[in-house]
């Protein structure tokens, strides 16, 4: 039978591991760099660390479980698994891929990728028609859904037969709203990537990356360039990641009401000028999200009036932290200007809506109501201090 996913989160999909009779419930840290062999031409199904190691080997059977992929590749990084999935494509392929991506991916692709020859058209895949930028050596179609920072929504299904039609591969980055709340393979897309880093790992402890596919020719390519170039990810950042995605659905459902909750307040604040959260009914891409996800995740961004009163909640919240990163237990507070998106120029961030009043919120599991009483004081007492940045 197939089981549930908070089930597979545990177990993935109950595979054995043959060299395992101790009996453990929590799969255990191979720490090793390399594996004796019984004898020439005979080996234990493990050579050296950098091909595989058998608690990498778990974790990827459980991620490739809960995307309902054939494979999954564990990376050092989310940077990392991009990186190599760039390696499948060579000099003159041309690819599209949404303007408003994670700012880490937009350096790679404009000073990496381009550098190696393949090109990039950055649209905005939720509004334009991107069979329009289709080229003879077009070769994939790379989106986020929702976007980061500005939350806007792909329709995957759409964009899916699109590539379909004209034979490119769709890659889905699918770290805002996890393998809980979305799986675009099963909307039509080749492959996913994820910053394991945030939901799946959970507690900001790690540092991790995943490419999935349910394309056998991509799998192998990708197992050849994870053996090559080394990034594989390590034994117990693994097991770190392996005990994080045990907790990911209770976690995505506090997070996801928190979120919610902290929405509601914002669209409240007479200083908060806009909320962006797929999740606020009538907005752009209401329905869509609804279509394709489970849920509507628990990472919002909101523009405030002024970047005097930005820089002052930064400042002065007293429980959010002021950091980059998303997806663990605590909420954390971003300024994406400065932050995840300082290298992307500056007349792009802001046709993106990316401004100096923006900020991105990844709610956690804590008590919603002390997370917006923290708001609340912050953005409260910039009146008394408004005489200081004017």
């Amino acid at each position: 039978m197939e089981l549930e996913f908070a089930t597979r989160c545990i177990y993935g999909n109950k595979e054995t591991f043959e060299k395992e009779s101790t009996g453990t419930i929590s799969f255990p840290i191979y720490q090793t760099a390399t594996y004796a062999h019984p004898e020439v031409g005979q080996s234990t199904g493990f050579d050296y660390s950098r091909l595989q190691n058998p608690t990498r080997e778990q974790l990827e059977k459980v991620v490739a479980s809960l995307e309902k992929g054939i494979d999954a590749l564990a990376f050092s990084s989310g940077m990392a698994a991009i990186t190599a999935l760039m390696e499948i494509f060579k000099p003159g392929d041309h690819i599209i891929t949404d303007a408003d991506l994670y700012g880490g991916s937009i350096r790679l692709f404009d000073n990496i990728s381009e550098k190696n020859g393949i090109t990039f058209s950055h649209v905005d895949c939720s509004k334009v028609d991107v069979e329009e930028y289709i080229t003879k050596d077009t070769k994939a179609i790379f989106i986020e859904t929702p976007t980061n920072p500005m939350m806007n929504v792909v329709d995957i299904r759409k964009i899916a037969a699109i590539a379909k039609e004209h034979d490119l591969i769709l890659i889905v980055d699918n770290t805002f709203l996890s393998p809980y709340f979305q799986n675009p393979l099963e909307l039509g897309a080749d492959v996913v990537v994820h910053s394991g880093t945030k939901y799946l790992g959970g507690h900001n402890d790690t540092l991790s990356g995943f490419v999935v596919t349910n394309v056998q020719e991509i799998s192998d390519k990708l197992r050849f360039i994870i053996k090559t170039v080394g990034s594989g990810l390590a034994p117990f950042d693994s097991w770190l990641i392996l005990r994080g995605i045990k907790t990911l659905p209770i976690r995505m459902e506090k997070a996801q009401e928190n979120a919610q909750a902290i929405v509601k307040y914002l669209l409240s604040e007479p200083k908060v000028k806009n909320v962006y959260y797929p999740g606020i009914e009538g907005s752009q891409g209401y329905e869509i999200c609804k279509s394709q996800a489970r849920g509507f995740g628990a990472m919002l961004t909101f523009e405030v009036e002024s970047k005097h009163l930005a820089k002052h909640i930064l400042k002065y919240t007293r429980l959010i932290p002021f950091a980059e990163s998303l997806g663990g237990v605590e909420t954390l507070l971003t300024y994406p200007c400065t932050q995840t998106h300082a290298d992307v120029p500056e007349e792009v961030r802001i046709a993106n809506g990316i401004t100096d009043c923006v900020l991105r919120l990844s709610a956690g599991i804590e008590d919603s109501k002390d997370l917006i009483a923290d708001l609340k004081e912050a953005i409260d007492s910039y009146d008394g201090y408004q005489r200081l940045y004017i």
